[in-house]
C-alpha cells in the first residue's frame, strides 16, 4: 500500500515507518500538517495515518479540508487525544479509524488490513476488478486469464479509483480531484473517453453511467 504517515515525534515516526516498511508498505512520512496537506494534492495514496496534535495544521483540520474537497482517501487517526469528544470529533472529520496512543503495532496491522478490506486495496499492484481480471498498475495493463491489454496512465488511474469504489455514484468532479489533484482539470470529454475505452475492454455494463451525478463501477 502507498501510506502516508504524518506523525510529528521523530522517534515514533521512525518506528512506524520502519515497521510498515517491513510490511512491504510503501511509506511517506512526514511531520507537520501542512506538509501533509501540500504532499496529498501531488501523490495518489491508499491510506492517510494521521496524527491530530501536530503543528501548523491539526489532524481534525486536515482531514475536514481534505474531505471537503472531495478527497476520500482512507485516513486512520493515531493519537494521544482519549477523550470521547476527540473521538466524535475524528470521526466527524471524516476518519474511517481511531487509534488511541500508546498502540501496539500488532493493532495497527490489523486496522490497516480491515481498512484493505472495507476499500478493495490490493496487497500488491494487481487489483482485481472482477473475477480473473485484474489491472496492474506497474505494467498499465488489464489481463483476463493471461490475455493482457495495455492502458493509458490515467485510464489506470481512473479504473483504480471507480474499483476503491465499487457500486458507488462518482462525479466527474470527484474524478478530477482524485485522480489529476493539482494536474491541469481535464475536459469532461476526456473523462468521458477513458470511460469509454475502458468499458470496450471490460464490458458495456462494467461502467454505469448515473444521469446527472457521474459514473458508478458495476464489478
Amino acid at each position: 500500500m502507498k501510506i502516508l504517515l504524518l506523525e510529528d515525534d521523530l522517534i515514533l515516526n521512525e518506528i512506524i515507518q520502519e515497521h510498515l516498511l517491513g510490511k512491504n508498505h510503501n511509506v511517506t512520512s512526514v511531520f507537520s500538517g501542512d506538509e501533509a496537506q501540500e504532499i496529498i494534492y501531488t501523490k495518489t495514496f491508499d491510506l492517510m495515518l494521521l496524527d491530530v496534535n501536530v503543528p501548523n495544521i491539526n489532524g481534525f483540520e486536515l482531514l475536514k479540508d481534505l474531505r471537503d474537497s472531495g478527497i476520500k482517501t482512507p485516513a486512520i487517526f493515531l493519537t494521544s487525544a482519549h477523550m470521547l469528544e476527540d473521538v466524535e470529533k475524528g470521526f466527524k472529520s471524516g476518519c474511517d479509524d481511531y487509534i488511541k496512543k500508546p498502540f501496539e503495532l500488532r493493532e495497527l496491522d490489523l486496522r490497516i488490513e480491515n481498512i484493505k478490506r472495507l476499500h478493495n486495496i490490493s496487497p500488491s499492484n494487481n487489483i482485481e476488478v472482477t473475477n480473473n481480471i485484474f489491472l496492474n498498475k506497474d505494467s498499465l495493463t488489464i489481463s483476463n486469464n493471461g490475455n493482457s491489454i495495455h492502458i493509458a496512465q490515467k485510464e489506470s488511474e481512473v479504473l483504480e479509483y471507480l474499483i476503491k469504489n465499487r457500486n458507488k455514484s462518482v462525479s466527474i468532479e470527484e474524478l478530477s480531484i482524485n485522480v489529476w489533484a493539482y494536474e491541469e482539470a481535464p475536459m469532461a470529454s476526456t473523462i468521458r473517453t477513458y470511460i469509454k475505452n475502458l468499458r470496450k475492454i471490460l464490458g458495456e455494463d462494467s461502467i454505469i453511467n448515473i444521469r446527472g451525478v457521474g459514473y458508478r463501477f458495476n464489478g
